[in-house]
């Protein structure tokens, strides 16, 4: 599956527009990483254990829109947007959204 933010793949056609596709992930950040990132943002620095779980919603968003995009049998994804959005009391929860257009290429 190829998957990109340009708006074609290079060099190949776009031969047929299966729709819109999507992948959300809504995750939890637990008290640890709270107290880390706390400590961080007293003492400065970049905070891991936010970036981590940053990168791991960001992955899994992106994983469950290729999946939709094969269920509909795209062979690739193009113009790929991804949104971050904190939900929750406190903003606890982090939401991240990927979506692009399902396509076949030749």
């Amino acid at each position: 599956m190829i998957i990109t933010t340009t708006p074609n793949v290079e060099g190949r056609k776009v031969k047929e527009y299966k729709g819109i596709v999507f992948g959300e992930v809504i995750s939890g950040v637990n008290f640890i990483k709270d107290f880390a990132a706390g400590l961080t943002n007293i003492f400065g620095g970049r905070s891991g254990s936010y970036e981590g779980e940053l990168i791991e919603a960001r992955e899994a968003a992106l994983r469950e829109m290729e999946k939709r995009a094969g269920a509909i049998g795209a062979n690739a994804v193009i113009g790929i947007d991804i949104d971050y959005e904190v939900l929750g009391q406190g903003g606890n929860m982090l939401m991240v959204t990927a979506s692009g257009t399902a396509v076949i290429v030749e």
